[in-house]
């Protein structure tokens, strides 16, 4: 039996690369249709605003606007704790002021997401200075949650982390 060598030549080096090609074409379209940019927050200007408004008052040590911004059922947080807005109010709110009215922190850019009425934002930053004695070098994340009222955006929850560098965070 004589077996024709014919039949067993692979498919002609063109139509390999013309296969493979729309093949890569293929998987690059599907991986491109997932990877659609997230839309901007209709209302990102309004919630960036409280956010900053929000820090401002921790700064400036101004109890009553940082509370005024967050609603009635906020959750924080930070360090393996979470907090009641009553608890925050009673504990770790007095603690927050100081540090943010002794510690110099740089944000870096907002992103800001939103879906209806509730929005999240996140942005890391650093923070260094001197806190009760005890130097301030840290790399800080914060993630937002917020709910629009009737009235305007307000803060349903915060989650504050750190990564120290020297001597401990906050």
């Amino acid at each position: 039996m004589i077996i024709s060598t014919d039949r067993m030549r692979p498919a002609s080096s063109s139509r390999t690369i013309l296969s493979n090609a729309l093949l890569c074409a293929a998987i690059a379209i599907t991986l491109s249709s997932c990877r659609k940019p997230i839309p901007t927050a209709p209302d990102r200007e309004a919630i960036a605003t409280t956010v900053a408004a929000f820090h401002d008052a921790l700064a400036k040590g101004d109890r009553k606007a940082a509370l005024a911004l967050l609603t009635p059922d906020v959750q924080i947080l930070e360090s393996g704790h979470r907090e009641t807005r009553e608890e925050y109010e009673r504990g770790h709110l007095a603690a927050d002021i100081e540090f943010a009215k002794s510690v110099p922190s740089t944000r870096g850019p907002m992103i800001v997401r939103q879906e209806g009425n509730v929005a999240w934002t996140s942005a890391t930053g650093r923070s260094k200075g001197t806190f009760q004695n005890k130097e301030i070098e840290a790399e800080n994340a914060e993630l937002m949650v917020l709910a629009k009222t009737d009235e305007d955006w307000r803060i349903r929850a915060i989650h504050w982390s750190n990564h120290s560098h020297a001597g401990g965070g906050h």
